[in-house]
């Protein structure tokens, strides 16, 4: 690869319970070095559950990190490294909404920010859903609003929808579902 920059030299600076944080050098396609931060993340699962009615259970929580709420697909981060996504994608639906599925349709991966992160989200379509009781951690605070997949991806394209991994999947589901 042309562009190719190689690390020699990895640094670890911080290691927490979502994240790990280096330091690493590289060398350059031009023969330089730079210094790259990158973050290493266990990665996660989204789902864009809809019902019969063509309705998807979106999620409203506070995002400290931005200081404001968000609207969202039910979604989660992997329990640990090699999880797999769609064990991962089941258990969030539930634990967020409540919600099983029948049926599970893979849409693809969902790279957040790869300048400096290595985390894929893995985003699925559920589909014939069924109403159990949801089990929310003890530190996730959120509400579910039902809203139209049609109205959902109008809201993304006009840039209503800020979070990169639902509109994402939004628009990849409903162009699978021909809405």
């Amino acid at each position: 690869m042309a562009n190719e920059e190689r690390p020699f030299e990895k640094k670890e600076l911080y290691s927490g319970s979502i994240l790990t944080l280096d330091l690493w050098q590289v060398s350059l396609p031009n023969g330089k070095t730079a210094l790259r931060e990158i973050v290493h993340h266990k990665g996660a699962a989204a789902i864009v559950p809809v019902d019969e009615q063509g309705r998807v259970p979106m999620v409203r929580q506070y995002r400290v990190a931005i200081g404001r709420e968000m609207l969202e697909i039910p979604a989660g981060k992997m329990e640990k490294k090699g999880e797999d996504p769609l064990d991962c994608a089941r258990r969030e639906l539930r634990e967020e909404t409540g919600l099983h599925a029948g049926s599970w349709t893979y849409l693809g991966p969902y790279i957040p920010s790869p300048g400096y992160c290595d985390e894929v989200v893995h985003l699925y379509l559920a589909q014939g859903l069924s109403q159990g009781e949801n089990d929310l951690d003890d530190d996730e605070f959120l509400s579910v609003e039902w809203l139209p997949l049609r109205e959902l991806v109008d809201m993304a394209a006009q840039g209503r929808i800020h979070d990169g991994k639902t509109a994402a999947a939004l628009l990849m589901a409903a162009r699978r579902l021909g809405v």
